[in-house]
């Protein structure tokens, strides 16, 4: 196989750039969390789809998120029941070491970990299979559709909140107020995240909502 040249590769373009364009202004933050250690406030658990890029949405910045993600936003039950998992293993490193102050799970429209929970995955994908079943509580009775899509997509989200309930760490710090968990969805064609509003059992669109999404979290039962 013929290795690409380095002016055709554009990845290591791409490492190139950043460190001459994107470091020289930022080497001091990033020194500065080498010396001093990470501490980032907030565990992001969202979906691996490339279009959705956590630090655009918050507008962060290197050291403030600490990010998990994997093919549809989902959070193990904490019983170990899927075997090993590393996001179980970030959940409780960014809630017991880092003692983050919340917690994002962060869906999107048009997620193909959603449809493909209604519709099967290739048959090769056995692990996708496995993996594509924690979805299962989220599914509705109904044919496949785009509304009944989009409100998969959200009720999954609510069940992911419900499962973090689950993790000792996770219920004994909201408990102590240590702690707020935030559902949300991103609606990729409109640039606009809607959160969980549990007292209302919807979701509510960021620009009309009077809170990021950290109220008490209600059962899925009851949204939609």
């Amino acid at each position: 196989m013929t290795e690409p040249s380095a002016e055709g590769d554009e990845l290591l373009q791409r490492l190139r750039q950043f460190q001459s364009d994107y470091f020289p202004d930022h080497q001091q933050r990033f020194q500065d969390l080498v010396a001093h250690g990470q501490h980032p406030k907030t565990l992001f658990i969202g979906c691996s789809d490339s279009r959705l890029v956590p630090y655009l949405l918050t507008g962060a910045g290197p050291g403030e998120l600490f990010i998990v993600r994997n093919v549809g936003a989902f959070v193990p039950p904490y019983d170990g029941s899927h075997g090993l998992h590393g996001t179980t293993a970030a959940i409780e490193f960014a809630v017991l070491s880092l003692k983050v102050e919340h917690i994002i799970v962060c869906g999107h429209t048009h997620c193909g970990a959603i449809r493909a929970a209604y519709e099967g995955a290739p048959e090769e994908a056995v692990n996708l299979h496995n993996w594509l079943q924690l979805a299962n509580e989220a599914l509705l009775p109904v044919q496949t559709s785009p509304e009944a899509l989009y409100r998969t997509e959200q009720r999954s989200v609510v069940l992911q909140l419900e499962r973090l309930l689950q993790y000792p760490m996770v219920r004994r710090r909201i408990e102590a107020g240590d702690l707020h968990l935030h559902g949300w969805h991103y609606v990729i064609e409109d640039g606009q995240i809607h959160v969980f509003d549990a007292q209302l059992g919807r979701f509510v669109p960021a620009s009309q909502a009077g809170h990021s999404g950290n109220e008490p979290i209600l059962p899925p039962s009851i949204l939609m």
